[in-house]
């Protein structure tokens, strides 16, 4: 998933935690294709409840925008631990207090109108009121005109929410676990992308086809861990796939905030500024005593950066507390797993050594997967025959391990991304989930990881990250888009013969504004 169910406070797989307004879904973000005046299309989903196209009038949302130009970032010669963390010193700055971000916020009321105010932008701060589920245009102070829709919409993210919790020995997506135990979320089985020989729990039953896409079971008694020693077989000799290829979104609506921005309005310097850096958060009333796992006041030295946000709080953000951030896809869902204090949005730079942990702990699951595929694993897994379930105490430990992971280029399937044939060079996972914001490049289609798209696989994408971007591959090589390709299937020793997600959405998006498709 991009951030559905994420954070844990809101997240619903649980068997006791209801769908939350609170659980934002999705950051797009892409330079508009209409039009000859430079604009950026920004859209934040989140769940529709009440229903769709009613707004939860004790939410307040946020997107927050930082244009700058191109950072400057290490030299391929040193690619190291070291000089991972000094690029995130270097840059760190821009976001720290969020002081250097201008914003959007949203309100809607119990009679659907919308309160929207723009808050220190170039183009002039504001607050304006429009209808919900209408197309409106809103014009700023300095004459340029924004194209806004807040309302209910079809979700625009396509993919097979049961076969990643399958990959990840999910236990709350496949049965009843409360939210309060902890130890039975990620179950102490190898991530893999192949079924595990003897994993009962987890594996594809006939007798039970809908399991974990729907239908969820008690949890027999343990342990929860595995003891087997290889990938599963069927009769044919084939692996079998986690993943069904099959859209667990299709016929769910979300509630959404879109709008069209003039380039212009978002930095006063549009010729130098070409990337615009976008995130998301959803804010609940304190008042209204919902999801009160999160407490009102929250411990505000558990992370580095949380008491400069606290201080930087008006009286407005004083009566909410935070809940979610969304910016780049899987950051805080995958890569952050999902915790309460750690939805901090651009502000997430103490979470890096996190981050390579938790990388090295699913490269060790994934990398065996891919080798076994007969792909080449950018991950270092000792050439082991099958998934192992390891973790890291150590940043410095798990690094070397996933060092290729973290600093490779995320190869392009063509050029046709770079719309105007700059030179600029390809994006590197460290930079691309740290800081946590969907980084729009102007120059560029906006496609993943240069934005994102509507119509962008991310799910397949991040998956990619474990692929050799390096090593040969047919006539073009690796890239972002290699599982997304049903050719590699077909010739693929697996069953189903599918790429991990589906290719498409379930409803066509629609090529002008709103662009998301109409609600079910």
């Amino acid at each position: 998933m991009a951030d559905h169910n994420d954070p844990n406070s809101v997240n619903s797989i649980f068997s006791d935690i209801d769908v939350s307004a609170a659980d934002v879904y999705d950051m797009f973000g892409y330079p508009s294709d209409a039009g000859d005046e430079e604009k950026v299309v920004l859209a934040l989903t989140f769940a529709s409840v009440p229903e769709a196209g009613v707004f939860d009038p004790d939410m307040l949302y946020r997107l927050l925008v930082n244009p700058h130009a191109r950072s400057v970032r290490p030299t391929g010669e040193e690619w190291s631990l070291g000089a991972l963390t000094r690029y995130f010193d270097a840059v760190k700055d821009r976001y720290l207090g969020q002081n250097a971000a201008a914003e959007i916020r949203v309100t809607v009321d119990a009679a659907g109108t919308a309160t929207v105010k723009f808050r220190d932008f170039p183009g002039g701060t504001f607050t304006t009121q429009v209808p919900t589920d209408e197309v409106t245009t809103i014009r700023t102070p300095s004459g340029q005109e924004i194209t806004a829709y807040l309302g209910g919409r079809d979700d625009a993210f396509f993919n097979d929410l049961p076969g990643f919790f399958r990959s990840i020995n999910y236990a709350p997506q496949f049965f009843h676990v409360p939210h309060a135990r902890k130890d039975l979320r990620e179950l102490p089985i190898p991530k893999t992308l192949l079924e595990l020989e003897g994993n009962t729990l987890f594996n594809y039953n006939p007798e039970i086809p809908d399991h974990g896409r729907g239908v969820k079971l008690d949890l027999p008694p343990g342990p929860y861990t595995w003891e087997g020693d290889s990938f599963a077989k069927d009769a044919d000799g084939n692996y079998r796939f986690v993943y069904s290829g099959k859209d667990a979104q299709a016929g769910r609506n979300v509630n959404a905030i879109i709008l069209e921005v003039p380039l212009s309005f978002l930095t006063s310097r549009p010729e130098q500024e070409r990337i615009v850096n976008v995130w998301g958060e959803s804010w609940v009333r304190k008042a209204s005593s919902k999801i009160e796992t999160i407490p009102d006041d929250p411990l505000w030295t558990e992370n580095p950066v949380a008491l400069l946000r606290r201080r930087g709080l008006d009286d407005e953000l004083q009566r909410y507390k935070l809940v979610d951030t969304v910016g780049q896809p899987f950051a805080d869902a995958g890569l952050s797993e999902r915790e309460d204090n750690r939805q901090l949005g651009a502000n997430n730079f103490w979470l890096a050594t996190v981050f390579v942990r938790r990388l090295a702990h699913l490269g060790w699951g994934f990398g065996p997967s891919v080798t076994a595929l007969g792909l080449a694993s950018a991950f270092d897994h000792d050439n082991a025959p099958v998934s192992v379930h390891r973790t890291y105490a150590s940043a410095a430990t798990a690094f070397p391990r996933g060092r290729k992971v973290i600093f490779q280029q995320m190869r392009m399937p063509d050029d046709s991304w770079n719309k105007h044939k700059l030179d600029i060079p390809l994006r590197r996972p460290f930079e691309i989930f740290i800081p946590n914001v969907c980084a729009i490049d102007m120059d560029t289609t906006g496609t993943w990881p240069f934005g994102r798209r509507l119509e962008d696989q991310v799910a397949t994408r991040f998956l990619s990250l474990f692929l050799d971007m390096g090593a040969p591959l047919g006539d073009t090589g690796y890239s972002v888009e290699t599982l997304n390709q049903q050719s590699l299937w077909d010739g693929a020793p697996i069953s189903p013969k599918t790429p991990p997600n589906p290719i498409a959405n379930d409803t066509p998006f629609l090529p002008q504004f709103p662009y998301l498709a109409e609600p079910w």
